[in-house]
């Protein structure tokens, strides 16, 4: 009897011992699993897809897309799809009613060379994030803190180091603030320059070098083009010289961004928001050859020449 209360008490500490052995086992599987769902959004891996890619579709080589409340871009006609890791809100946040299954024009970069988006992060800051290459990592630069509720985005480079970003926001009925940012390495550190006193709702801007710059004012009923030139890197404004014929006054009223042909700068100047010349698409040719100090008009653009 001894001898068989003695087995039996071995017996059940085999058994005890290998429970434990299995048991053990099984969590630190659990755990494994754990660990290696990770969510892209959180620092995961942005190539992740899940196959949620699979039904995206291109026929531009580099292009983005939104599916499933997510960003991906490519740079391979589709080939492969990869995924951006800023929330879809952040991209259309701030004074925006506009569809949202496309990015809001200016407010992005996508080129092999360069991919940045410009968005609202945190409470009231503006900022970028950006790759250099092709998606593989991805950096964060804040272009301005406590800046409020953005309306107007504009973001562009001119080359490796030199960019620029052109805000608005805080809109109230036909005001709103302005401001102008530069960046002198590429988008990892950004400086505001001075901004004209004007207070009308910005209609575009930009920079055609490193000291020229133009702002553009008035979208709400705008009589004339309402434009601002900068020749020391937005330190100094002044309000330049638009000559519109008397034919076309009242037509041409909103100033877009001059763009530099070697000694002459060009730009065209559209119809405002109820514009009815010519069905309302057709715009007025303008140069300057002071710096943009002063525009004279050449010719009526169609609609299918500015496209």
């Amino acid at each position: 009897m001894k001898a068989f209360l003695n087995s039996l008490s071995a017996l059940m500490l085999v058994g005890l011992i290998i429970a434990t052995i299995i048991y053990q086992q099984s969590n630190q599987t659990t755990l494994m699993m754990d660990t290696d769902e990770t969510d892209p959004s959180e620092g995961g891996d942005p190539h992740e897809n899940d196959n949620i890619t699979d039904s995206l579709v291109t026929d531009q080589v580099v292009d983005h897309a939104i599916d499933n409340e997510k960003l991906f871009i490519t740079y391979n006609k589709g080939e492969n799809w990869i995924r951006v890791p800023i929330e879809r809100d952040l991209l259309f946040a701030g004074d925006y009613n506009g569809r949202k299954d496309e990015l809001i024009p200016q407010s992005y970069i996508l080129t092999k060379e360069r991919t940045v988006f410009l968005h609202p992060k945190g409470d009231k800051d503006v900022a970028i994030t950006y790759s250099l290459n092709k998606g593989e990592s991805w950096n964060t630069s804040i272009i301005v803190d406590n800046y409020g509720v953005i309306r107007f985005r504009k973001i562009a480079f001119l080359n490796d180091d030199f960019g620029y970003a052109i805000l608005s926001g805080n809109r109230t009925m036909s005001q709103e603030y302005s401001s102008v940012h530069l960046t002198f390495d590429g988008g990892k550190s950004w400086k505001k320059t001075s901004s004209p006193n004007i207070s009308r709702l910005i209609a575009d801007g930009g920079f055609v070098d490193e000291r020229t710059g133009f702002l553009s004012y008035g979208t709400i009923n705008p009589q004339e083009p309402q434009l601002y030139v900068t020749k020391d890197a937005g330190q100094t404004w002044k309000q330049a010289k638009v000559y519109v014929p008397n034919t076309f006054t009242l037509h041409f009223v909103i100033a877009e961004t001059p763009e530099k042909n070697g000694n002459e700068l060009t730009m065209l100047v559209r119809q405002g928001p109820n514009g009815d010349y010519k069905g309302g698409n057709v715009k007025g040719k303008f140069k300057s050859m002071d710096g943009g100090e002063t525009w004279e008009f050449v010719s009526e653009v169609d609609p299918v020449e500015t496209e």
